[in-house]
């Protein structure tokens, strides 16, 4: 067993909790008793959303899933062996110096696994076809492991230490399913006794101001626990308080942990985890809301709907064909292969996706019929789509979890919807996704209230650079393997794709734990009308002297990316990475450079002097208008999912990998770059494009501004980071603008305050216009005529949001 198990671990071992909670459209038990037995029917409920419903257990997948959950049951009863300290002897849970440090963080941990793995029996013992269903000998040893560990240190005299996490959601949530699971064969003595030591580690106190551990993902743990204790207590007042306790969680935020208007969602104060933490609280919230639903304590608040509202507006423009992208899910992407398992299976960007889809047809029983019916078809078609990680191979996604999504695949009513497509901006945890028809990418960024990246538990050790700019990519049928196939324990961390970096050496977890290492910056945000967008990112790198501006112009097939004003003075090289493509264990792929082919070999490097355009096989084209000197890397590189997660497994594991980069050489004092990412294009459509010099008009690309122009899209953007003029532009402020010219005589011109600091901005675009046709309140003067002059007010209480204006042309 790994020194350090994760959320993801516990999740999977409890097989029916947030993340891979799921279950059929079949019907669950009916919610509507009477008084008296409503507990029962209640523990009945959770039940079946734990196991899950409408699946036989002789067919497959589930044949072999259960007979699977049958063998990991049985390996665990033949080595529990209950002593002083531990139930197994590989999870001691015995600290001998309690305190805050790493290695109490281990024990409270080993305490949480050990009643994942009763859980995993109890589990075995209710199901069908495991071999082991309703073994007495079985049950006999689950209540044994209960009863050792309640005695030995989950109990009302214990002292907690370690990770307030698991004394108050894992292990207890863990116990709770077991005492449900099994409830007929524990006494009455021995429920009042659990139900008495989870009251010791998780009071009403804990659910009764929401701050610090008790807000977002963790609020919704707390209150499933909550819950859970009344319904196998019998206590009426405990699933009230519970129930009541969620309402924090609907309502937006303006600040910390929580869903935002923007569509951001954060946890641990300053890192963007819809991915992860976002997603536990999807699922949570799912299981809860169909556990309570009909019942004394159905939740009726009406702040629910912003919940059901953020399956669209937070999650799903972060899932593309299957995967949820890594942006979004913190230190999640250091959770590879685990060292406690046997089979060395990979978790990866779509395993992770997985869950957040079971939850999201989860959470579909209890919205809206319409809702519900637009969401089981965009989940299958995401599932249709992910061809790189079939459902039916999914390993780690609990027997629930695997139902609920295999029901809606063969279900031939739902029709698959296609991939959503525009480009979203959440200014509020400092990233942007833009979806096209055939690929997808996205931005990662940090400022003073976002972080660069997390670390803690010994978790995301290397992760720094991450929020550095980092330019995700994936195709629709091509590239969805980039990051799912050991991309993170073995890329050079320093070289991550679209990042702008010192190669000064950081030590691991540098910046220190829990999303600490913030940038002293606020430019981070950009413009955009909802197709295309103008983004920027004042960047100064972690623990260096580093500062650049950088700048994503998002158009309808590429993204056009400048770089300025780069300095550094650490005595180390500074490069901004153009690509780093996973290659995985022997791919080839050409590298094209204006036409010639380059060495496929490994390894090989060579600087390109004077490129125009480069094109990688199978993948997409690179265009670097004027041309520009770029180094180009081929490399197999070795690493260990341990490297960067101290919990997981230590086997080498090499890849191939293939890297563009811009090399500024030591200590530059205003180093710059420029280039286009076209993915998907064909060689022919990369030199076609870096053949017609007029498609990209670079109007700046300076310290204090960088801006383009398309003339055939109508599109101009402009990142002003001190104001000034550019092209037809004067800005009298910092800002982002973009303008998109429509061939109906009509433009909409999108600014912004990505500072969140302008009382007051002036824009004038040297364009004849008519007439405002709308424009926001935040517009507090417009004058139209040979040109425009657009006079905002206070923007600083707009949280970086885009302020829309349509005008029509003169």
């Amino acid at each position: 067993m790994t020194r350090f198990s994760t959320r993801r671990t516990f999740l999977r071992a409890t097989g029916g909790t947030a993340l891979a909670l799921g279950l059929t459209t079949g019907p669950l038990p009916d919610a509507h008793a009477t008084a008296a037995d409503e507990f029962g029917d209640l523990r009945a409920k959770w039940r079946a959303l734990m196991l899950g419903t409408g699946f036989s257990p002789t067919t497959e997948p589930f044949k072999s899933r259960l007979a699977e959950l049958g063998a990991r049951a049985a390996a665990y009863r033949s080595t529990m062996v209950p002593a002083v300290g531990s139930l197994w002897p590989e999870l001691v849970w015995a600290d001998p110096e309690p305190d805050a440090d790493q290695e109490s963080y281990g024990y409270s941990q080993r305490m949480t696994d050990s009643f994942s793995r009763l859980s995993v029996m109890a589990q075995a013992y209710c199901q069908q076809g495991t071999g082991l269903t309703g073994n007495a000998a079985l049950a006999a040893d689950i209540v044994a492991g209960l009863d050792h560990v309640y005695a030995g240190i989950y109990n009302e005299g214990q002292t907690r230490f370690g990770n307030f996490y698991s004394w108050q959601i894992g292990a207890p949530q863990a116990l709770l399913d077991v005492c449900v699971l099994m409830h007929d064969q524990l006494s009455a003595t021995r429920i009042v006794n659990y139900c008495r030591a989870v009251d010791h580690f998780v009071p009403d106190s804990a659910v009764a101001s929401y701050t610090g551990t008790s807000t977002g993902a963790n609020r919704v743990d707390l209150c499933r626990v909550l819950i859970l204790r009344g319904i196998v207590g019998g206590s009426s007042a405990k699933i009230a308080l519970g129930r009541n306790a969620l309402s924090p969680v609907f309502p937006y935020v303006t600040s910390g942990d929580g869903l935002y208007a923007d569509g951001s969602f954060i946890q641990h104060t300053s890192v963007p985890y819809a991915g992860t933490y976002g997603a536990v609280m999807l699922g949570g919230l799912g299981s809860l809301l169909a556990l309570l639903a009909g019942s004394s304590w159905t939740v009726t608040d009406p702040n629910r709907q912003i919940v059901f509202d953020a399956v669209e507006n937070a999650w799903a423009p972060f899932l593309y064909n299957g995967l949820v992208m890594d942006g979004v899910s913190g230190r999640g992407v250091s959770r590879g292969v685990h060292a406690d398992d046997p089979k060395q299976v990979q978790v990866d960007d779509h395993l992770r996706g997985h869950g957040i889809l079971s939850a999201i047809v989860l959470l579909g029983r209890g919205a809206s019929a319409a809702e519900n019916a637009r969401w089981r078809g965009l989940v299958k078609g995401w599932l249709q789509r992910d061809y790189y990680s079939p459902l039916l191979s999914d390993p780690w996604l609990s027997l629930a979890g695997l139902a609920s999504l295999k029901s809606v695949v063969d279900d031939a009513s739902v029709a698959p919807l296609a991939e959503p497509t525009g480009h979203r901006l959440f200014p509020s945890m400092a990233r942007a996704t833009h979806r096209r028809p055939r690929w997808a990418a996205s931005i990662s960024m940090a400022s003073k209230r976002i972080t660069y990246y997390e670390t803690g538990n010994g978790e995301n050790l290397r992760g720094w650079h991450t929020g550095s700019g980092m330019l995700y990519w994936w195709g629709d049928s091509y590239a969805n393997g980039q990051y799912s196939d050991a991309f993170w324990p073995t890329v050079d961390p320093y070289r991550l794709p679209g990042t702008t970096n010192s190669r000064k050496v950081l030590a691991d977890g540098a910046g220190g734990d829990w999303g600490a290492a913030k940038p002293d910056v606020n430019w981070v945000g950009g413009a955009t009308d909802g197709n295309r967008a103008a983004i920027g990112q004042y960047l100064r790198g972690p623990q260096s002297t580093l500062t650049a501006k950088k700048s994503w112009f998002c158009l309808d097939d590429s993204v056009v990316c400048l770089g300025a004003g780069i300095k550094c003075t650490d005595g180390t090289g500074v490069e901004s990475v153009i690509e780093n493509r996973n290659l995985g264990r022997g791919g080839v792929h050409a590298l094209t450079v204006d036409g010639t082919v380059k060495p496929v070999s490994h390894p090989w490097s060579q600087t390109l002097t004077g490129a125009t355009w480069a094109h990688i096989a199978g993948m997409g084209g690179y265009v670097f208008p004027g041309g520009a000197t770029v180094k180009g890397l081929r490399e197999e590189r070795t690493g260990k999912w341990s490297d960067i997660n101290r919990g997981m497994a230590g086997t080498p594991i090499t890849r191939r990998y293939l890297t563009l980069y811009a090399d500024h050489g030591t200590d530059p004092s205003d180093a710059s770059y420029a280039y286009l990412l076209m993915p998907g294009v064909s060689t022919a459509q990369t030199a076609a494009r870096a053949a017609d010099t007029g498609w990209l008009q670079i109007l700046a690309n300076t310290d204090s501004q960088q801006g383009v122009r398309v003339p055939s899209l109508g599109f101009t953007g402009v990142n002003f980071w001190f104001g000034g003029a550019v092209g037809t532009l004067t800005a009298s402020a910092p800002c982002a603008v973009m303008i998109s010219e429509k061939g109906d005589g009509t433009a909409v011109i999108c600014v912004s305050d990505p500072m969140r600091m302008q009382t007051g901005l002036t824009l004038t675009w040297n364009r004849a216009v008519a007439s405002v046709i709308s424009k926001p309140s935040t517009v507090t003067a417009a004058v139209t005529g040979a040109s425009l002059s657009l006079a905002f007010g206070d923007l600083s209480g707009t949280f970086g949001a885009t302020q829309k204006i349509t005008v029509a042309l003169g």
